[in-house]
């Protein structure tokens, strides 16, 4: 892949396909590999006078421990090619197997953070701020019910974007 830099600003998918549609992942470097995981909450935006990342990780989730544990990470867009292998991503523990190994998708690093090589765009991220979610700042309690029923709370993780990788070909 032929990737360049760009501007946060200069990202020119819709933020909504890009999250909740799209082969995202978010990539973070573990103790002895890297792990990644599918991703489909989240957000883009200005935030502190930054260009920021919201992302959301359940308790249970691998990927969060390791994130918890460092500072940057990267949220990788896999091409459309790559879906098969995304998919596999998103249904096995990190915890259990290397998944990047097994799915066959190749790591690269950018100042000694991980990002997936068969992206299309690549948002590095350093984190700024996490807060675990709770009952009591929800102010619909059906969406309280429909997505918390074990009380297994996402954290929120805002996220400094550092820098913008973007396939020339895509």
């Amino acid at each position: 892949m032929a990737m360049k830099e760009i501007q946060p600003e200069n990202i020119k998918d819709n933020v909504f396909s890009l999250i909740g549609k799209d082969y995202f992942a978010v990539t973070v470097q573990g103790e002895s590999r890297v792990n990644a995981m599918t991703a489909s909450w989240g957000g883009l935006g200005v935030l502190w006078n930054k260009n920021v990342a919201t992302i959301y990780l359940r308790p249970s989730r691998y990927t969060k421990e390791l994130l918890d544990a460092g500072e940057e990470f990267s949220l990788c867009v896999l091409n459309s090619k790559a879906k098969n292998r995304y998919d596999y991503l998103g249904s096995h523990s990190g915890r259990d197997e290397d998944k990047l190994l097994i799915s066959k998708l190749k790591v690269n690093y950018m100042n000694d953070v991980p990002w997936i090589d068969e992206s299309r765009l690549v948002l590095f991220c350093r984190k700024l701020y996490s807060q675990e979610l709770g009952a009591y700042n929800f102010t619909d309690e059906k969406v309280l019910k429909q997505n918390y029923r074990k009380d297994d709370f996402h954290t929120m993780y805002i996220a400094e974007i550092t820098k913008v990788l973007v396939d020339t070909k895509a």
